[in-house]
């Protein structure tokens, strides 16, 4: 009887010693984008954002890569850097649009 309590008990701990691993998450391919427009500060004093929109659309710049760009408002930049597109969406569940944001910004060129 204790043979087979103990082969339960072993079968037990060790499925649930699998699940507690978890699943390899995807690593997504880093992909870097060259992007030209102005930049423009847009929020509250609370939540600052800055952005640079181009004739391609409207990208956001992290909140880490802020201060690199700061001092250029008004101006056109280009810049590349990694983007990150997310999908966003209303508490109904309609699409609110893609956001875009860039990260690890590298500065080509001001004008």
């Amino acid at each position: 009887m204790n043979k087979k309590l103990f082969i339960i008990m072993f079968l037990l701990f060790t499925s649930a010693m699998l699940f507690s691993f978890g699943a390899k998450e995807k690593e997504e391919e880093v992909e870097t984008i060259q992007v030209t427009g102005i930049v423009r500060l847009t929020g509250t004093s609370l939540f600052p954002e800055l952005i640079i929109s181009g004739e391609d659309g409207q990208w956001v710049i992290t909140k880490d890569e802020m201060e690199k760009l700061f001092d250029l408002q008004h101006h056109t930049v280009t810049v590349e850097a990694v983007e990150t597109v997310t999908e966003r969406f209303f508490a109904g569940g309609l699409s609110a649009g893609i956001r875009r944001e860039l990260s690890n910004i590298k500065i080509i060129n001001v004008d």
